[in-house]
């Protein structure tokens, strides 16, 4: 039976293949739903989602939930620089992100008084469970996400101050540096760690891909003059669609 059902999805997904490869599904068209590739293959549900699933990975299709929602042939997709330009100026507004190639947008949202989870907490030298403002942001390309952050910053260092929330006041949307300066605390430094990960079922729903694609996660923490984290940020960037490039700039060698 298990075997029945492994030669069925793969079946189906060759097909799916065939007709992308021979154009009849073009770039951009959008398959019929699983009931009726079920129908049509003459197989269960359960195997259309594995052969989906499959050629998904592949490349070959993406899916989208929310307006448009469904699963279409993917057009070549051009890659993209992300520049992480390691100086004062290069890197404004809320993430230091300014991708080339690319007309973004942000759409963020901030909580106040979210209890620090551990990994959180230690990033910014807190006890765990300590209240935190957590800020989630969406970067679109039209309407569509093309990567993701989450940000903590201690709730004990900016309440009652006009930058408590990143997203409201007279500095909503600038970059940490700024607000925290705004409060005199002085910016200092930032460290960057990028590590390979996969993506789960929701993050990839929602970055146009398939679950288990691979992205790079940038950890991100500010400090101030005294070595004192600020602000800590996750960074999810589909590994698919950008090259991540630094710019990191030396001092000139004497006599040279």
């Amino acid at each position: 039976m298990a075997d029945r059902q492994e030669a069925g999805y793969l079946r189906v997904a060759q097909a799916i293949r065939d007709r992308i490869a021979d154009g009849t599904w073009p770039p951009g068209h959008k398959l019929p739903n699983r009931p009726a590739l079920a129908a049509e293959y003459g197989v269960g549900e359960n195997t259309v989602r594995q052969a989906l699933e499959t050629v998904l990975a592949e490349g070959l299709l993406e899916s989208f939930r929310g307006r448009g929602r469904g699963t279409y042939v993917r057009a070549p997709r051009e890659r993209h620089i992300l520049p992480r330009t390691l100086t004062p100026t290069a890197a404004p507004g809320r993430l230091g992100l300014t991708p080339a190639g690319h007309h973004t947008s942000v759409e963020a949202e901030s909580t106040a008084k979210v209890p620090a989870p551990a990994l959180i907490a230690t990033r910014l030298g807190i006890e765990a469970g300590e209240l935190c403002v957590r800020t989630e942001y969406e970067v679109l390309a039209g309407l569509r996400c093309v990567l993701t952050a989450t940000s903590w910053e201690p709730y004990a260092l900016t309440s009652g101050t006009t930058v408590v929330l990143p997203e409201g006041g007279p500095l909503a949307g600038r970059g940490v540096p700024e607000r925290m300066a705004h409060i005199g605390v002085t910016v200092a430094r930032a460290t960057e760690v990028p590590r390979p990960v996969q993506l789960d079922r929701e993050t990839a729903q929602l970055l146009g891909t398939t679950p288990g694609a691979q992205a790079v996660l940038i950890e991100r923490t500010h400090y101030d003059t005294g070595g004192r984290p600020v602000e800590t940020a996750d960074i999810l960037v589909p590994a698919d669609r950008w090259d991540i490039t630094y710019d990191i700039p030396l001092a000139a060698v004497p006599g040279a």
